[in-house]
């Protein structure tokens, strides 16, 4: 008997050494392609580069105004968006907890009745003569377990850890997108608050304008063209108001909606008091694998169909399966607990595929083309990466410049305005002087509102573009 135990433990140690050599000449650990990162991945030419990024900062201290952060923060806790990205997190940590399982035994127990009888025109019932009845209960256990020898089942689980963590990569994506979201409605908000407010002045302007007008005509220094030109300016300064009304309104319905509420007026405060950075900390390239949730998310897939590939190469090698059972089994219910009734068996087979219609290979090479499809969906997303924080560098660096020239082209627009009005009223000059220096004016004035806004879009997209908002 001892000698027995021994063949045993050596068969049990010889099959586990096996295993884990076989494991660890089939199965290949994943390294992170280092053709895919580039270190000139973003053009830095126009800021300073620091080791530090911007997106390392919480959402909070980029976006200081308090009536933002609070519908920010309301739209991380009601959007729609953000709940479901949580339940596929729930989901995939269900897989994982799964996968993380496929080491233990299979266990199943439950009590069966069977009730038989044979038929009297066969071989054996010919022989027997008569028919009878047979009546078998039993409560069997079953166990069963697989071994890894090639390291499937802990490919199985890295896959399944790496769909966990792409989940959770996509979680902060939704809240990246979230937050910029927000905030650049927000600033939209705040710059239709500002042009309505310059068409309003504008159209104050014009109609006093439109009073002079008459008057010169009825002392004969204009004619009734200028009138109605005059006229058809006032008209196009309110139907501008009407449109601005509609696109704030529109505007509204889809920040609520973010929010995860009905459509409602936002609370906001105004254009003149908001703040950013004035530089912003870019990091190194590098970084922006660790911080972009999308980058993040794309690798996690490369590194689910790195392993999968694994496990369809497993499949062309031997599985070595060990089952067993046992319990109690007796034809009469009356000695089902008796001892004579015990049973159990075991049995372990070693199975190698040989001919199964093309399948395995089939698997095989399907893994190949859905790893090497992952890996250039990494590539995109780290080029894209790269394109989206240099163009939110460019017109981020450029704005400040952009706007100074567009307050000079203002104010000489405005002083063409005075000067011009002036000469019509000596009867030196052609009123359509007048109104086309009052147009240019007016969308010189808009312009300089759309370039504001466009600087405060611009930050948002660089921080978003570094890997910021989630945090």
């Amino acid at each position: 008997m001892k000698k027995l135990s021994i063949i045993i433990k050596g068969t049990a140690f010889s099959v586990v050494t096996f295993a884990v050599l076989s494991s660890c000449m089939v199965r290949k650990e994943y390294e992170r392609p280092a053709a895919a990162v580039d270190e000139k991945l973003f053009r830095t030419d126009m800021l300073p580069q620091d080791s530090t990024s911007i997106a390392n900062v919480s959402w909070k201290e980029i976006f200081t105004d308090p009536i933002l952060q609070g519908h920010i923060t309301k739209a991380l806790e009601n959007n729609l968006d953000v709940r479901i990205a949580v339940q596929n997190i729930t989901s995939a940590e269900a897989y994982l907890k799964q996968a993380k399982a496929a080491y233990e035994p299979t266990l199943s127990i439950g009590p069966n009745y069977t009730f038989q009888t044979q038929s009297i025109n066969t071989q054996f019932g010919q022989i027997i003569g008569e028919r009878r009845y047979v009546n078998q209960f039993d409560i069997t256990a079953t166990i069963g377990w697989e071994a890894d020898l090639w390291g499937k089942m802990k490919s199985q689980q890295k896959a399944q850890l790496a769909t966990y963590l792409g989940t959770l990569a996509a979680h902060k994506a939704v809240k990246s997108d979230l937050v910029a979201s927000i905030a650049s409605a927000y600033f939209q908000l705040l710059t239709y608050d500002d042009q309505k407010r310059i068409i309003e002045e504008t159209i104050k302007v014009r109609e006093n304008n439109l009073e002079t007008t008459k008057a010169l005509k009825e002392a004969g220094t204009l004619t009734e063209v200028a009138v109605q030109q005059s006229e058809a300016l006032v008209y196009n300064a309110k139907s501008l108001l009407i449109d601005i009304d509609t696109q704030i309104q529109l505007l509204e319905n889809t920040v609520s909606m973010l929010m995860g509420e009905p459509s409602q007026t936002i609370a906001r405060s105004s254009l003149r008091s908001q703040s950013l950075p004035e530089s912003l900390a870019l990091g190194y390239p590098a970084s922006l694998l660790s911080n972009r949730p999308d980058v993040m998310q794309a690798e996690f897939n490369l590194m689910n169909a790195f392993e999968l590939t694994n496990v369809a190469k497993a499949q062309f090698y031997p599985t070595l399966k060990l089952t067993g059972s046992g319990g109690v089994q007796s034809v009469d219910i009356d000695h089902l607990f008796s001892v004579n009734s015990l049973f159990a068996n075991v049995v372990a087979g070693l199975a190698q595929p040989i001919l199964n219609r093309r399948q395995i290979k089939t698997n095989y090479d399907v893994s190949l083309a859905n790893k090497e499809t992952a890996y250039l969906n990494f590539r995109k997303s780290i080029l894209m990466a790269g394109k989206e924080v240099s163009d939110a560098i460019r017109v981020f660096s450029v704005q400040d410049s952009f706007i100074d020239l567009k307050k000079k082209e203002l104010d000489s627009y405005k002083k063409s305005v005075d000067y011009s009005q002036e000469l019509v009223n000596y009867g030196m000059a052609n009123y359509l002087e007048v109104l086309n220096a009052s147009v240019n004016s007016l969308n010189a004035e808009l312009n300089i509102s759309n370039a504001e806004y466009s600087k405060m879009k611009a930050a948002v997209d660089l921080y978003q573009a570094l890997g910021g908002g989630w945090k």
